[in-house]
């Protein structure tokens, strides 16, 4: 039988998401990658294990996560089962809708219809009540953006969620978003979205100071570069990689001559301040307080305990800076 460790608290950093009173853990997991069919369920359960021991309380999950379709939420709800459940309260528990996930008019996008429909799937798939935060997982160009808000309002007036968040929105929509939950006093708290060394669009739209002038939590995906920000391509593509198991995210024309160039320059800095490249990547998203959490995904639980790692050192001085942005951007 599974008992937490008492220290579990010990060594995380906890932020508070935006202006609300919820905290997130700097590092939470998400369970994106091999959560679905394709996964050993007792490494799965193992990982989430390893997460909840070091502090790790945020498990975030979406709709379509897999393969199949809804197989990580069901994954997820075993691990409950065995493991986890009694420390529900002490844990946040995410989950979305917004990506196809049945066939027909009502199984994609943003309408009400299929936002309480997803969630109530998810709900019984998990063995919830209810989730913490519930996301739009992206913006639905063809629904009005009001039955979208009015949804994800009346999800958390019906108990089935304590918060909503968005995710893949950019400056402009969050803050047409925002003005229609400021009105009807939504817990709107976080924006969900793709932030890297490598990938700085979050920055360039405008959003990550947008987000931390309003109040507005971030957390972030793909921290890694799905892996090009590791040390795991210096030296060519091993076998067992996501590129070779894998091609639909990380192609394997990524991995060229200047990319890795740029890599081991960025290695030499992480080594230089005593630190993994995947733990200065992580460091340097938190590096100025405008982002709650960054989500990591793994494989084992030794990659969790390597990426917590970065708690260790996430101050950076202003040469470092300059030298990973002359480097990355």
């Amino acid at each position: 039988m599974y008992i937490a460790k008492e220290t579990r608290y010990d060594n995380m950093k906890y932020n508070y998401c935006g202006a609300s009173g919820l905290k997130l853990p700097a590092v939470s997991l998400g369970l994106w990658h091999n959560f679905g069919s394709n996964g050993n369920f007792d490494t799965m359960m193992d990982m989430c294990e390893t997460a909840f021991d070091n502090g790790i309380t945020h498990f975030d999950l979406a709709n379509n996560y897999g393969p199949y379709d809804g197989a990580a939420e069901e994954n997820f709800g075993k691990i409950l089962d065995k493991s986890l459940r009694p420390y529900r309260d002490e844990m946040i528990i995410s989950t979305k809708a917004g990506y196809t996930m049945w066939p027909g008019p009502y199984g994609d996008w943003g309408s009400k219809k299929y936002l309480v429909a997803s969630l109530d799937q998810s709900l019984k798939r998990m063995g919830l009540d209810y989730v913490d935060i519930f996301y739009h997982h992206r913006p639905d160009p063809n629904t009005p953006l009001e039955e979208t808000a009015c949804a994800l309002d009346g999800i958390v007036r019906s108990g089935k969620a304590l918060y909503v968040g968005i995710s893949n929105y950019n400056k402009e929509q969050t803050i047409e978003i925002a003005k229609l939950f400021k009105e009807m006093k939504t817990p709107f708290i976080i924006n969900q979205r793709r932030y890297n060394m490598f990938d700085r669009e979050m920055e360039e739209d405008g959003l990550k100071d947008y987000a931390a002038a309003n109040g507005i939590g971030i957390i972030t995906f793909c921290p890694l570069a799905q892996g090009l920000l590791t040390n795991r391509y210096l030296n060519g593509i091993p076998e067992d990689s996501r590129i070779r198991t894998d091609g639909r995210f990380l192609k394997e024309t990524a991995i060229n001559e200047e990319t890795i160039a740029k890599v081991r320059a960025l290695n030499v800095i992480a080594e230089n301040r005593g630190q993994t490249l995947a733990e200065m990547a992580l460091a340097w998203i938190l590096r100025d307080n405008d982002i709650t959490s960054v989500l990591i995904g793994a494989s084992r639980p030794s990659q969790i305990l390597d990426n917590i790692g970065m708690l260790a050192n996430m101050t950076f001085t202003q040469e470092e800076r300059e030298k990973i942005d002359r480097i990355t951007k």
